[in-house]
């Protein structure tokens, strides 16, 4: 029997207790650094009808009015009973006509996947719209800003749409712009969104009494655009604007989510292009894209293996889809509700 203050004969060593404590603490790091780390092996949204293409079928059709102005395209559409006015401004490289699909009435449009669906969750909140090209491949933020405030106000007023709140979206190069607009009165928003810029804001200090409430919609994985999008909205808060961020996070591709997203690829395709580059190394094991797809060469795998036809015209659909699952640098409609709340909430 062991009596109550028997010691045993052998206590442990210091050093054994010391690197059971060390494997011990390791073996935590580790697991907590996994739990914090990984990604998600599903997407952080679901595939409910809002992230289809044709969601908005049974209840908005895309019937655009083309015009030309100052030179410039002018693209636009007004709903019954408009509650609302929404300037669109596109990044470098796009047009105007990039918002809407291919039509009798506009036979140039393209309508990429994300900015036509931004375009249809407008339209569904009857909202009127109006898109306009910029003069050169990115919007300048001098003479274009005062032609387009023009154009603008002209639109509104020839269309019987002044007294409606007037809202602003902008993407990368387009949001810059839109900031630049809605630093005069004159313009007259009622809120802006600024989608994956940090926006115009060079002296802080001198932002004006009455700036539009801001709503930045922006993706973390582009790090340093980040921690400008949070000392912008520092400055604006100071200024005594109401302001709100949205993240945009990296997501997995799904075997259907291409045919979910562009109304010309069929869900056949689709599922084979999710395994050409699964097989080809441009997506993880859980789905995520390992590289930006402007960086990835996935048009040269697609043409040797033939899945699609050698005429194929919806290559900037796919890669816009791409970019977007990579979550660094495009447009996104994932976020239409957020956007669109923001602007209805100053509507009043």
């Amino acid at each position: 029997m062991w009596r109550r203050h028997h010691r045993p004969t052998t206590p442990p060593s210091l050093l054994a207790i010391t690197t059971t404590t060390i494997i011990v603490v390791f073996t935590l790091t580790i697991f907590f650094y996994a739990i914090t780390t990984r990604k998600p092996s599903i997407p952080q949204f679901q595939h409910s009808s809002e992230l289809k293409w044709n969601s908005f079928e049974s209840s908005v059709q895309f019937n655009p009015t083309v015009e030309q102005s100052n030179g410039t395209d002018l693209i636009y559409q007004i709903p019954d009973s408009p509650r609302a006015v929404l300037f669109l401004a596109h990044g470098c490289g796009r047009r105007a006509a990039d918002f809407w699909d291919r039509s009798p009435g506009c036979p140039h449009c393209s309508g990429l996947p994300e900015d036509r669906l931004i375009v249809l969750h407008a339209l569904h909140r009857r909202f009127a719209v109006l898109t306009v090209s910029s003069s050169a491949e990115c919007w300048s933020l001098g003479r274009e800003t005062r032609t387009v405030r023009w154009i603008i106000k002209r639109w509104v007023e020839s269309n019987g749409l002044a007294g409606l709140p007037l809202a602003a979206m902008g993407a990368s190069s387009g949001g810059y712009f839109v900031s630049a607009l809605a630093a005069s009165a004159e313009m007259g928003f009622s809120s802006i969104a600024i989608m994956i810029a940090e926006g115009a804001f060079e002296d802080t200090k001198k932002i004006r009494k009455g700036y539009p409430p801001t709503l930045f919609l922006h993706m973390p994985k582009d790090r340093r655009r980040m921690r400008l999008v949070e000392l912008n909205m520092g400055a604006l808060r100071r200024a005594g604007v109401p302001v709100r961020e949205v993240r945009c996070a990296e997501f997995p591709l799904t075997p259907e989510f291409l045919s979910d997203r562009i109304p010309a690829l069929d869900r056949k395709s689709s599922v084979e292009l999710f395994a050409l580059f699964r097989n080809e190394g441009f997506i993880d094991e859980n789905g995520y894209m390992r590289k930006d797809g402007r960086s990835t060469n996935w048009k040269e795998a697609v043409k040797r293996s033939g899945l699609l036809p050698e005429k194929f015209q919806w290559e900037g659909h796919i890669e816009e889809e791409l970019n977007l699952a990579f979550g660094y640098h495009e447009m996104t409609s994932l976020q239409s509700d957020d956007m669109f709340d923001w602007f209805e909430s100053h509507m009043s």
